[in-house]
């Protein structure tokens, strides 16, 4: 347990680092999040603790949030006050080394896949590679859930040819052939050729039209 002491220093040694960020950009920071996250003022309000127009005058830069404020806007958005603050990042760019990739998939389906992106606050898109083994198939019941409500998929066959089955209708695909669809509906995609394809996938969450 942190003595109130030391809980004293590590605050005052934040000080410099905290006083030196603009409010503009926390604030432009926390309407991003909010706004990745499906939440609205009131939503965000609710999660943290923070008054609505708190939260307000702070998105819009005309407040600077103390540091107990911006953690409760932290913990509203499910992040830590060093992710809200991107201290937990390497600068604007972020790179997934080749081996450094996530992965999974379905063995017996012949489904095999590697997450390429990394995995950053507010990210609303991830783009993953897939496999499919001659017979194979995505779409078991250990494969990963349905996509969030609103999400929206992108995929674009590599190599080989397969289907995509989406909500009950079935789309032949070919190599160089780009799909879009709803992903929040079922659909799984199948290989019935007697050779390997591949594809990627882009996800990106929110997007799917009214």
């Amino acid at each position: 347990m942190v003595s109130p002491v030391a809980a004293r220093k590590d605050r005052q040694a934040e000080l410099p680092a905290w006083e030196a960020f603009d409010s503009a950009v926390i604030g432009a920071r926390v309407k991003a999040l909010r706004e990745a996250s499906s939440l609205s003022l009131r939503d965000l309000a609710e999660r943290s603790g923070v008054s609505a127009p708190m939260l307000s005058q702070v998105e819009r830069g005309e407040t600077s949030p103390t540091l107990t404020v911006a953690a409760r806007i932290a913990a509203g958005l499910d992040l830590r006050l060093s992710q809200l603050l991107r201290l937990d990042e390497g600068g604007s760019v972020t790179i997934v080394r080749a081996q450094e990739r996530g992965g999974g998939g379905n063995a017996k389906r012949g489904h095999r896949f590697e997450v390429m992106t990394a995995a950053q606050p507010g990210q609303r898109a991830e783009l993953s590679r897939h496999t499919l083994a001659p017979g194979g198939a995505t779409g078991a019941s250990d494969d990963p859930p349905m996509h969030e409500p609103g999400s929206r998929e992108t995929a674009l066959v590599e190599r080989g040819a397969l289907a995509l089955v989406c909500d009950g209708r079935r789309y032949e695909l070919g190599e160089g052939d780009c799909v879009t669809f709803d992903a929040d509906l079922p659909h799984h995609f199948e290989n019935s050729t007697d050779a390997e394809a591949a594809f990627l996938a882009v996800v990106s969450a929110g997007l799917r039209r009214s």
